[in-house]
C-alpha cells in the first residue's frame, strides 16, 4: 500500500511539473523528460563524482552525530544528575541555528571535508540526542529497577535495556535528521568547494545558467535524501519489526 502510494505521488507531481514546463515554455523550468536524461547522462560524468562526493560527507557526519548523540543520550536519560547537569546547556544550544556557526567552524577547521562534516554533524547531533535522551528517560523505573536488582552494572543497563528499549527512538531520530543533513549539506557545499552537489547545483550550473544540469543536481540530491531515510527505514523494520506487525 504505502508503494503504491508512493508511486502515485511521484507520478502526480511529474505531471503538474509537465504541465507547468508546457505552460510557462521557460528556460529556467524545462520539463522532467529532458532533466531526467541529463540526470541519467550525468551520472556517468560530472553529476556522478559529485554525487559521491555529497554522499560520503552527509555518510560521515551521520555516523560522526550518532557516535557522539546516542551514548550521550542513553546516559542523559539514565543519570538523572548528569540530566541536570547538562540540560541547560542543552535547552540554551538546541534552538540556536547551527549555520551559524559556520565562521568559527572554518576558523577552527579550515575549508575543507572536515569542517563541512562537523557542520552537519552538529546540526544533527542535538536532534538525536533530544530524541534519544527522552526515549530512555521515559523507560519504566519497574523495567530499570527488576534489572539492576539482578546485579546489573550501568554499562549492562545501557547495553541490555536502554539501548534495545530506545532502538526504535534512535531510528527515529536518524531518520529525521536525514533530511536535515541534506539540506545543511547544500548549504556548506555551495562555497569554498568544487566538489559535491550543492557546488554542482549552486555554483556551477545557475551559475551557468545550466537550467537543466541544475535540476538534474536537485533531483540527484533529492534521490540522495530519500535514499537515506529509506536505508533507516529499512533498518528499523529489520531491527525493529515488532512496531510494523499491525
Amino acid at each position: 500500500m504505502k508503494g503504491r502510494r508512493t508511486v502515485l505521488g511521484v507520478a502526480i507531481l511529474l505531471a503538474l511539473w509537465a504541465l507547468a514546463a508546457a505552460a510557462l515554455r521557460m528556460p529556467a523550468l524545462p520539463g522532467p523528460l529532458p532533466v531526467t536524461y541529463e540526470f541519467l547522462r550525468g551520472l556517468l560524468g560530472p553529476l556522478g563524482r559529485h554525487l559521491l562526493a555529497s554522499a560520503a560527507r552527509v555518510f560521515a557526519s551521520i555516523v560522526l552525530a550518532g557516535l557522539v548523540a546516542i551514548p550521550a543520550g542513553l546516559l542523559l536519560g539514565q543519570s538523572r544528575f548528569a540530566d541536570r547537569l547538562f540540560s541547560p546547556l542543552i535547552y540554551l544550544l538546541h534552538p540556536i541555528p547551527k549555520v551559524v556557526f559556520l565562521p568559527i567552524v572554518l576558523v577552527l577547521l579550515g575549508v575543507g571535508d572536515l569542517a563541512k562534516i562537523v557542520l552537519i554533524a552538529l546540526v544533527l547531533v542535538f536532534q538525536i540526542l533530544v530524541v534519544v535522551r527522552d526515549a530512555a528517560a521515559n523507560l519504566p523505573k519497574a523495567l530499570v529497577d527488576s534489572v539492576r536488582s539482578l546485579g546489573a552494572s550501568h554499562v549492562a543497563l545501557l547495553r541490555f535495556v536502554y539501548l534495545p528499549a530506545c532502538l526504535p527512538s534512535v531510528l527515529t531520530g536518524l531518520k529525521l535528521g536525514a533530511s536535515t543533513a541534506v539540506a545543511v549539506l547544500f548549504f556548506a557545499e555551495s562555497f569554498a568547494t568544487r566538489a559535491g552537489l550543492g557546488y554542482y547545483i549552486f555554483v556551477d550550473s545557475w551559475g551557468r545558467l545550466a537550467y537543466t544540469e541544475m535540476y538534474a543536481g536537485v533531483l540527484a540530491m533529492s534521490l540522495l535524501g530519500l535514499l537515506l531515510y529509506s536505508l533507516f527505514e529499512w533498518l528499523e523494520r529489520r531491527l525493529c519489526p515488532y512496531l510494523y506487525l499491525h
